[in-house]
């Protein structure tokens, strides 16, 4: 792809032996403490969450009702998706297309949310392990068609351990959850979260401990075959794929303080695997290892987003290790051509993003929300601004990542933009630059993400 005014990086291709196609969810923007200790699921939390599930007794009661299809479920006509948001103290659920609140689940400490993968529950990254949030909202087929229901949501009793919980990563039918404190690796089929939260019990169908405990992530298909990245508590150094009896099939460690990953299946139908590092990027594909240099002794890419379908990678850049959270500049990779673009998003106009503030549209659309409170759609494959819409006051980069402040997040062809200093939610259609709704939700919002019903 040609990008007009900006430079475009090439380096070489190391070979590797054959592997078969593989493929990540993206699963971005995460940073954490590392320690030691054994990960184990159990029904029953043993931290600082049991209060919150033991007082949300009768919400769990309700969402078991609605697993069974019965109590407080209700049909709707139409799938319904939700936004999941923690906020200091708790967590809150919003109707994405009213932004109304439709549940507040009480929960302490510093939490953080991560799809679990089947479209209705999601992961609560919290002392001592995950939580499972019902979001209260599915869909069952019958026969030609679905039915869709909707019910209260509720924190479950079912709580995986870990000593410092980290990425999941629902893919291929499989989600994975990384403890970045044992550097172990826990395994569940996707469809699976509905029984496994019913009878309050954790289907393990693998299990992998790192040699080395450190902050990473894995990803798994069926066929057997696990990326997962290598790395130790004082250093990152690349990733590898294994086979299903844990054995190295393709390793790299030219990956440099190695996060952020992600999976892009081309127009063409071919896929590329990459990861983020300190110095660029690392590309899996077929039987080689690429490695994509950025420029520069430090130039960091470290959260990675795509879209299957698209020829392009988007990232966030950082070319100085003491600029703190707010960036200037993005990538533009293209994993096929072996090219990284390095680019101005704000064009001039002096704004700055954190990885809150990176997302992709349906159809590929690059995302960037601004500190000038300006949401901007780009075309990935030339750069150029298609859209924008001023959808919030300026603001300014917090000193520390787990501050709340501003993100967007993208569900079901919306782009939803969270403002915790007037608490409020504004969906935004992004091909038009268009403010759809706002709504005051009482809450400063920090993390969010999306359930599609």
């Amino acid at each position: 792809m040609a990008f007009p005014g900006h430079k475009q990086m090439k380096n070489s291709r190391t070979a590797a032996p054959a592997l078969g196609l593989v493929a990540l969810l993206a699963l971005s923007a995460c940073a954490s403490d590392e320690g030691e200790v054994d990960a184990a699921a159990s029904s029953t939390p043993t931290n600082e969450a049991t209060d919150a599930h033991a007082s949300d007794s009768e919400h769990h009661d309700e969402a078991t009702d609605a697993h069974d299809d019965g109590g407080s479920a209700q049909e709707a006509a139409a799938k319904t998706p939700r936004l999941v948001a923690t906020y200091d103290g708790g967590i809150v659920v919003l109707d994405a297309a009213s932004l109304e609140v439709v549940g507040d689940v009480a929960i302490d400490g510093f939490n953080r949310v991560s799809p679990a993968g089947d479209g209705r529950h999601v992961a609560v990254s919290t002392e001592g392990g995950w939580a499972i949030l019902d979001a209260g909202t599915w869909s069952q087929g019958h026969g030609d068609h679905d039915h869709y229901f909707t019910a209260d949501p509720a924190l479950t009793d079912l709580f995986i351990e870990a000593e410092t919980p980290g990425h999941v990563v629902p893919h291929d039918g499989l989600t994975a959850l990384w403890d970045d404190g044992t550097g172990s690796v826990t395994v569940v089929e996707t469809s699976e979260w509905t029984d496994m939260v019913e009878h309050e019990h954790l289907h393990v169908m693998r299990e992998w401990t790192a040699d080395e405990a450190h902050h990473g992530v894995a990803a798994v298909e069926q066929d057997g075959d696990m990326w997962v990245t290598r790395g130790n508590d004082e250093e990152r150094t690349g990733a590898m794929l294994l086979d299903g009896e844990d054995a190295e099939v393709v390793v790299s460690d030219e990956c440099p303080g190695v996060h952020g990953e992600t999976t892009v299946e081309t127009a063409d139908g071919t896929e590329f695997v990459l990861f983020g590092c300190n110095d660029g990027v690392l590309v899996f594909h077929g039987d080689h290892v690429h490695k994509l240099a950025t420029g520069g002794d430090y130039a960091r890419t470290g959260n990675l987003h795509a879209v299957d379908g698209s020829d392009i990678v988007l990232g966030d850049f950082k070319d100085d290790p003491d600029a703190g959270l707010g960036l200037g500049e993005i990538t533009l990779i293209d994993p096929a051509a072996e090219t990284v673009t390095v680019i101005d998003p704000f064009q001039g106009a002096g704004a700055l993003y954190t990885w809150r503030g990176q997302a992709r549209g349906t159809d590929g659309e690059a995302l960037v929300l601004g500190t000038d409170g300006v949401l901007r759609t780009l075309d990935p494959a030339t750069g150029e601004q298609t859209a924008e819409a001023q959808v919030i006051d300026a603001w300014d980069v917090p000193e520390e990542w787990q501050t709340a402040h501003p993100s967007v997040t993208v569900l079901d062809g919306m782009a939803y933009v969270s403002d915790p200093a007037t608490q409020t939610v504004h969906a935004v259609d992004y091909v038009t630059g268009e403010i759809w709704k706002s709504a005051e939700v009482g809450f400063a919002l920090n993390e969010v993400t999306g359930v599609t019903g």
